[in-house]
């Protein structure tokens, strides 16, 4: 009896898969036949994305505005809530979707994917990487359209250093770092871990910047735009900006793009025309100023005009 129900519960099956995949992997051409564009910013990520009044705000939410309005589309923010890494992040909100995610009425179904990810990594290396049996971790993605490159940067109170020429101060003088970060495991580690207790954790770099200004700590540490997005929030002359320099650092600058389905290559390089348009005419910079944020363009684009400059 049961045999003779197993065909048609395969074909039930497979149906309802497909429509699963239907209803979250939209194609360009269903993107713009939609009237709406959904474009993936993190949660409570300042000055990048998060709430102001009410309403979505930041770098990469105004960014993915221009977007919207380019092809004339509603903008429909799909916030990522970060999972462990990025790989997650991609899985969870590009690709297929968290398993924890599902919908009431059609359990198979996820909700929501975003059509387009703000805030990748553009790094080849990385796009490329490899399990332990050589196939591509990444391959149901595409990351592309750098347009922005970030770096380190430190900030510090200038009434407790006169400067922050080399990090060796930091043997002597605490400063603050996210948990878990780039710069929490450089603090504790380079100069044989000189600078291990000297090494604060906190969970953001909102809260290691509230701990320098209540005198905690001396500095802090954290991606450039975070920086100047709270120095510009402080508005206080007594915390400055330090000359970068990280020795053994590695990988201290890096580029900014964005990560579509492998699938989706014709929304994603219309989005990539319009980012490059938007930098190119000096729109993408005048939205990090708005920020308060210093811009810098991406890798690309710098050879570029040094390329046409030699010549």
């Amino acid at each position: 009896m049961l045999r003779n129900k197993l065909p048609k519960l395969l074909i039930s099956l497979c149906i309802s898969l497909l429509a699963c995949e239907q209803a979250f992997a939209r194609l360009y051409d269903d993107v713009m036949a939609s009237g709406y564009i959904r474009m993936g910013v993190y949660k409570d990520f300042p000055p990048y994305s998060f709430v102001q009044e009410g309403k979505p705000a930041g770098v990469d939410v105004e960014i993915a505005q221009r977007v919207a309005e380019a092809f004339d589309l509603e903008l429909q923010v799909h916030w990522i809530t970060p999972d462990e890494n990025l790989e997650d992040d991609l899985r969870n909100n590009v690709w297929k979707g968290h398993y924890l995610d599902k919908d009431q009425e059609n359990p198979l179904a996820m909700k929501t994917l975003a059509d387009v990810m703000l805030r990748v990594p553009y790094d080849k290396q990385y796009a490329y990487k490899q399990d332990s049996l050589g196939y591509l971790i990444n391959e149901m993605v595409v990351m592309m359209a750098p347009y922005q490159q970030e770096r380190w940067q430190v900030a510090y109170d200038s009434e407790r250093l006169d400067a922050v020429r080399t990090v060796a101060v930091f043997q002597y003088e605490p400063i603050g770092v996210e948990v878990d970060s780039v710069p929490a495991f450089y603090f504790t580690s380079a100069m044989r871990g000189r600078m291990r207790d000297m090494t604060h954790h906190f969970p953001t770099p909102r809260d290691a910047f509230a701990a320098m200004q209540s005198g905690e700590v001396a500095a802090v540490m954290a991606m450039q735009s975070e920086i100047d997005w709270l120095l510009s929030e402080a508005d206080d002359s007594q915390y400055r900006l330090a000359e970068n320099g990280f020795p053994t650092m590695g990988k201290q600058t890096w580029d900014i793009g964005i990560a579509i389905r492998q699938t989706d290559r014709q929304l994603g390089y219309a989005v990539e025309a319009v980012l490059d348009k938007m930098i190119r005419s000096g729109e993408m910079a005048e939205i990090f100023a708005r920020y308060g944020l210093r811009y810098t363009k991406p890798e690309f684009y710098q050879v570029a005009e040094e390329a046409a400059i030699s010549e």
